[in-house]
């Protein structure tokens, strides 16, 4: 039984679970006057401070967390509640204020937007990392289509407490393994060419993190400030930079180079931890408290705010001098970090875009320390100023070849790098190295191929490896989970739509000849197959898995079934075969659950890509009415009968054996001809029926049901005379 007390504790908990926050603070106050031990009066009051602060009494909950903290220091677990609330009403208010002027996803929406005006500067939005908001380097492909920076995939694989999730599609069931995943080699390739600044920026922060990585902190630090002048708008130069100057112990710089940052992408959440480490460095954790909290409420699950967040606000709530309190119990001091992005957002995006030498607009300065308040602006100009100098430069050739460009025209603008990649976009860059043509619904595999979604499934049939640099791709295969490059079909799209369009024709015209059921039908000679029996296939050549994949993609899901034959290659006379289930293994092989449908005549034998094909033309029964009809019916009973005594007298196994394979044989239809191919039970008893399928072969091709039934009769005859002798 609970005690008294324990009933209150269970009720104030409850009570904060529901948000009744008042109420669960008056129990915890009332429940602290009858507890002396000071751990359970510790646990207590920070429940009730934790109450207080979610009931809006922020004030007077933190000084509930002072008096507790001078029990014992409170510790990570004590201040969980505190931290959340905090980075809650931050991500509360900025949402709130988003939506009063932009209704919708306020929050996503304005990542989107500094992703599209990107580090990079020039508006690179259909070339940027969702990761890092910056330019893509060293692209990987996920199995989902999406494309990011192969670094940024593996610091989230080591720095998430959670599965890798990809920031496009919210999908984490295929990620798990990034660490297998290479680089985009036709897309690494394609940027490099588009924009060689940009990618040379890349190798050089590439170079200076492996200096880094070696304690070579002089050396790496001249690796950054020459990518810098290449690419001055690039928020991850920066922030990288600044964690060179926090390991030189120039503090001062590091915050700079940390505000400069954060400006360039306010909602870049490690710009935020970049610029709370350099303020801790220089003693002011009140301020970094704010960048961290500013952090959580853009991403909850970042470690290292998380812990530095519980340890500032630890120290801060310690009992260490009387002016303790005054430093955080204001309220709107602690979160008045949110200002930072709404000033940052307040000028447009384009402010932070590359100028005309001829713009009076600049870069927005950052926001200064108050400790060096000149050196920040002086920092921002001396690389806005080398940024112009290079449009000076490039304006100047681009003037020099072409006369009609005004002199106060923009040398790049976001609405002008289409014409540029496109200048510079060659369509044999996106060409398929299997069909040579353009790439069409482009797959890239875990080793950074791409190739047309069709010839590598073909490649596939033959060999489970990749066709280019022979990698093993049984699971690739038997995942069979092809998703197509997002940003390569982008990209297809908006700079070659006419050689898109032209593909596509192609495409569907060869669709549309596939899924002709008279004509070209595709054809598999094995063996006899009958209306509604099943006929389950092991597919193991490579001419029969192309086969069986196109009849599917055509959406017919259907393929006739004929015998070979020695001169024509197969016999005259087949049955149209429906897949209903196709299993498939890592080797390429697969089993295909069909059924028999309809029985046709081949008019015309052929072959397409190594397997055979025919014109053909359906068969049906001829009805008949009157006394035929009268004769027909009698006939089919009496042979109905006889085909059940010969069934009942099969001996057990044999019985079990063959309805595990066909199922049990069918009832009588009650309309004898209602089926163009006639009653169900004639096909499966002579689906199992111990006869060749020469002799099986001249009852599909009658079109008599009379004659039909009569052959049954004869060969059941025979089989009870065999039996008897």
């Amino acid at each position: 039984m609970e005690t008294e007390s324990e009933s209150m504790l269970h009720l104030a908990a409850e009570a904060f679970q529901s948000k009744n926050f008042d109420l669960a603070a008056e129990i915890y106050e009332c429940q602290l006057a009858g507890v002396g031990d000071p751990g359970s009066r510790l646990e207590l009051m920070v429940k009730r401070a934790d109450a207080l602060a979610f009931g809006g009494k922020f004030t007077e909950a933190f000084g509930v967390y002072r008096q507790a903290s001078e029990i014992e220091r409170l510790r990570p677990a004590h201040l969980v509640n505190l931290i959340e609330y905090l980075s809650g009403s931050i991500r509360r208010q900025d949402g709130g204020e988003s939506r009063r002027g932009c209704p919708g996803r306020a929050e996503e929406e304005a990542a989107a937007a500094a992703a599209a005006a990107g580090a990079t500067g020039s508006g690179h939005q259909d070339f940027c990392c969702r990761i890092c908001l910056s330019f893509l380097f060293e692209p990987v492909t996920l199995p989902c289509g999406h494309c990011f920076c192969k670094k940024c995939l593996e610091r989230e694989r080591k720095e998430k407490e959670r599965p890798v999730m990809c920031k496009e599609c919210r999908d984490s069931s295929r990620v798990a393994d990034v660490q297998s995943y290479r680089v985009n080699v036709v897309l690494s390739g394609l940027l490099a060419k588009w924009f060689p600044a940009l990618h040379q920026a890349g190798r050089l922060r590439r170079e200076g993190n492996g200096l880094y990585a070696e304690k070579k902190m002089e050396a790496a630090l001249e690796k950054y400030n020459q990518a810098i002048l290449i690419a001055p708008l690039d928020h991850i130069l920066f922030s990288n930079r600044s964690q060179i100057h926090s390991s030189l112990k120039q503090y001062e710089k590091a915050l700079r180079d940390a505000e400069m940052c954060c400006r360039l992408m306010p909602h870049w959440s490690k710009g935020h931890v970049r610029k709370a480490q350099a303020l801790v460095s220089l003693g002011r954790p009140e301020e970094a408290l704010r960048e961290y909290l500013l952090c959580l409420s853009m991403e909850p699950d970042c470690r290292v705010a998380k812990t530095e967040a519980h340890k500032l606000l630890s120290d801060l709530l310690a009992p260490v001098t009387d002016q303790v309190p005054e430093h955080i119990s204001d309220y709107s001091n602690i979160l008045s970090s949110r200002a930072h992005i709404k000033s940052s957002l307040s000028a447009p995006f384009q402010a932070v875009s590359p100028c005309s030498p001829s713009s009076d607009s600049s870069l927005p300065a950052p926001e200064r320390s108050e400790r060096s308040p000149a050196k920040g602006q002086q920092e921002l100009r001396r690389l806005d100023h080398c940024f112009l100098l290079k449009r000076k430069r490039r304006s100047t050739e681009e003037e020099g070849d072409d006369h009609k460009r005004s002199k106060s025209e923009p040398t790049e603008t976001p609405s002008s790098l289409s014409s540029e990649v496109g200048d510079v976009l060659d369509p044999a860059d996106l060409e398929c190295s299997l069909c040579m043509r353009l790439f069409y619904e482009p797959v890239t595999t875990p080793c950074g191929h791409t190739f047309c979604l069709q010839c590598l499934k073909r490649c596939l049939d033959h060999n489970p490896k990749c066709p280019l640099c022979k990698e093993e791709l049984s699971e690739y295969l038997v995942q069979r989970q092809y998703c197509k490059t997002v940003l390569m079909e982008n990209l297809i799209s908006k700079y070659l739509p006419s050689e898109l369009m032209e593909r596509q024709k192609i495409q569907q015209e060869e669709m549309a000849e596939l899924s002709n059921l008279n004509k070209n039908v595709p054809i598999f000679v094995c063996t006899m197959a009958f209306p509604t029996v099943p006929c389950p296939l092991h597919i193991f050549e490579p001419c029969y898995r192309l086969m069986i994949r196109r009849c599917m993609e055509t959406g017919t899901n259907c393929f006739g079934m004929c015998l070979g034959d020695n001169l024509k290659g197969f016999v005259d006379y087949g049955c149209l075969l429906e897949i209903r289930d196709v299993k498939f293994f890592s080797d390429g092989r697969s089993v295909v659950d069909t059924i028999g449908r309809r029985r046709f005549k081949v008019v015309q034998h052929s072959e397409r890509d190594g397997y055979n094909t025919a014109d053909i033309e359906y068969l049906e029964d001829v009805k008949v009415e009157g006394l035929a009809e009268r004769e027909l019916q009698s006939l089919h009973d009496t042979v109905y009968d006889q085909a059940l005594v010969w069934v009942n007298s099969l001996k057990a196994e044999q019985k079990e054996r063959i309805e595990g394979h066909f199922g049990p044989m069918p009832e009588k239809d009650l309309e004898l001809q209602a089926s163009p191919n006639g009653p169900s039970w004639c096909w499966w008893l002579l689906a199992v029926l111990p006869l060749e399928g020469r002799a099986q072969l001249p009852f599909l091709a009658l079109t008599s049901l009379k004659d039909r039934l009569s052959g049954i009769r004869k060969v059941l005859l025979f089989m009870a005379h065999s039996r008897h002798r």
